[in-house]
C-alpha cells in the first residue's frame, strides 16, 4: 500500500528550532517579513540576504530555521511565517492536496540536486557497482520517494513501470536485477542510515547538515537538465503580490545570490535564476 502522502509528523513541532509563539509573522508587524527554512542551504541563502542586502534594499528580514519538511508548510498556512524557502513545487502540491492548504510558489531560487551516497568503508564508487540483495534507503515522502526512484532507474539499477511518474512507489518497480531491498525512512533520518543500508538516496539539504558534499561524496547526483525540482520561495495564497515579498524574490534572484550559491557550493547546489 502506498504510504501516507505527507512523512507522518509525530514530533515535528518538537523539530522545528525557530518557531515561537503564533503571530509573529502575517499580521504582527507590518514592517518585518518572517521567512521559514531549512538551516541548509536556504537558511545560509537567506542569511547572506539579511547580513548583505535586506538592510540596502529596505526589507527587514527574519529567518527562522526548521528541521524537517512539515512545520514551515503548516506555520505558513497559520500566519506565523510570512514565507518559506525549503520545498520544490511538486512536494508544495502534494503537500496542498494532501493537508488541504493553499500555498504558491513565487519564484524559483535553486536546485539542490538529491544524490545516492554510501558509507566511506563500502567502497561504493558507482551506483551500478552495488551488490546483489543491497539495501537501499530512501525518502518517505511521495514525492521525494518517487524522485529517488527515479534517480535509481537513470542509471538501470532498478526498472520502473511504464507511466511511473514523480509519485512512483517501490510496487512501481518492473525490474530488480539486483534484488535490491528498498527500506523507506524519514529523510532527516537518511544520512544516519548510511552506516546500517548498502546506499542512500538523500536529499540534499540533509546532506550538506551532514557533512556531506553532493559534488564530491555522491556516487549519483542528479542531472540539473529538465529538472523539476528546483526550490522555491512560497507564500499564502493572495501573498504573492505583497511588496516584502516581491523584493525577497527579487533579492533571491539577484546576481549577487546566484554568485554567492556559486561560491558556496562549488556545484552541489546550482543557481537556476539570477543574472
Amino acid at each position: 500500500m502506498r504510504r501516507p502522502v505527507i512523512a507522518a509528523a509525530a514530533g515535528a513541532l518538537a523539530l522545528s528550532l525557530g518557531l515561537t509563539a503564533c503571530g509573529s509573522g502575517s499580521g504582527s508587524d507590518g514592517d518585518k517579513l518572517v521567512v521559514g527554512a531549512t538551516p541548509t542551504p536556504a537558511g545560509e541563502v537567506l542569511a547572506y540576504i539579511k547580513e548583505n542586502l535586506a538592510k540596502k534594499a529596505g526589507l527587514d528580514l527574519e529567518v527562522k530555521e526548521f528541521t524537517d519538511y512539515v512545520t514551515p508548510n503548516t506555520a505558513l498556512q497559520e500566519g506565523s511565517l510570512d514565507a518559506n524557502l525549503y520545498q520544490h513545487t511538486p512536494y508544495l502540491d502534494d503537500f496542498n492536496k494532501s493537508k488541504k492548504t493553499d500555498l504558491v510558489p513565487v519564484t524559483d531560487v535553486y536546485l539542490p540536486p538529491m544524490g545516492v551516497y554510501a558509507d566511506g568503508g563500502k567502497k561504493l564508487k558507482d551506483v551500478t557497482g552495488l551488490r546483489s540483495g543491497a539495501t537501499v534507503a530512501v525518502p518517505n515522502d511521495t514525492t521525494n520517494e518517487g524522485r529517488a526512484l527515479q534517480l535509481l532507474a537513470s542509471k538501470g539499477v532498478i526498472e520502473l513501470k511504464k507511466g511511473a511518474g514523480a509519485n512512483a512507489t517501490p510496487e512501481d518497480i518492473a525490474a530488480n536485477p539486483k534484488k535490491l531491498t528498498i527500506k523507506a525512512l524519514e529523510p532527516a533520518q537518511l544520512p544516519r542510515s548510511l552506516k546500517d543500508v548498502d546506499a542512500a538516496v538523500i536529499n540534499n539539504n540533509y546532506a550538506l547538515d551532514a557533512g556531506l558534499s553532493p559534488k564530491k561524496d555522491a556516487v549519483l547526483l542528479e542531472s540539473a537538465k529538465d529538472n523539476p525540482y528546483n526550490n522555491v520561495l512560497a507564500v499564502k495564497k493572495g501573498d504573492e503580490d505583497d511588496p516584502k515579498v516581491k523584493k525577497l524574490a527579487e533579492l533571491l534572484t539577484s546576481p549577487e545570490v546566484k554568485k554567492f550559491i556559486e561560491d558556496k557550493y562549488k556545484g552541489s547546489v546550482l543557481p537556476v535564476t539570477g543574472g
